[in-house]
């Protein structure tokens, strides 16, 4: 705490999020970033999760945000509903449910609508990825787990069905390789799927 001509300055944050462009334009934080080693397993009880959750949200320096993005594994657990119960204030838009096509997974993001629809969260729509391979010389897109079942499911709980986003390599390895594949390979179908939900979801937020 620091004083001046008795105004009184209290920091109000106490950790700074990690850029991951050098402008600055997203910053991201991360349990990762605070662990000794990569390979570390966090072996946390629910209560100390939770409050970890609460940090991130109110003792990080966010700055001027447009969105603020939360990616959750599926699930219904403490952990979901802390999130919830402490973004409740600030009216979030809604949930992005992502699933793919597989029964398995469908199954599980039927229950996080479920989840949503008991706590008060707007779904703003279901993605359906790893939906089909295209391959990159044919452009024939064979669809190696099925198909469908995210639409099926958006249709059944009559929310926006968002689009599908096939698989393809270029999209995890520059993943892996901290390379942005919307600027490397603006040719693939990937691609064009993703700008397209990018589109459809900021339209929704403008509109």
């Amino acid at each position: 705490m620091q004083t001046h001509k008795g105004d009184i300055y209290v920091p109000i944050c106490r950790w700074v999020p990690v850029y991951a462009d050098p402008e600055q334009r997203i910053s991201v934080m991360s349990i990762g970033f605070l662990l000794g080693s990569p390979d570390e397993a966090v072996v946390w009880r629910g209560p100390k999760k939770n409050a970890m959750i609460k940090q991130f949200l109110s003792d990080v320096c966010w700055g001027a945000l447009d969105y603020l993005i939360i990616d959750t594994p599926p699930g219904t657990s403490d952990e979901h509903i802390t999130v919830v119960e402490n973004l409740k204030k600030y009216s979030p838009d809604g949930a992005v449910l992502v699933t793919t096509p597989q029964a398995v997974a469908v199954g599980d993001v039927r229950r996080e609508l479920t989840f949503c629809k008991k706590t008060g969260i707007p779904v703003v729509g279901v993605i359906e990825n790893m939906s089909g391979f295209v391959c990159p010389h044919c452009t024939e897109c064979t669809n190696i787990f099925s198909k469908g079942g995210g639409e099926a499911l958006a249709e059944q709980f009559q929310v926006p069905f968002l689009g599908c986003i096939p698989l393809d390599p270029r999209l995890a390895r520059t993943l892996e390789e901290g390379q942005s594949f919307i600027d490397l390979f603006k040719d693939s179908t990937a691609y064009h799927a993703v700008t397209s939900i990018v589109k459809t979801i900021t339209e929704r937020d403008t509109g």
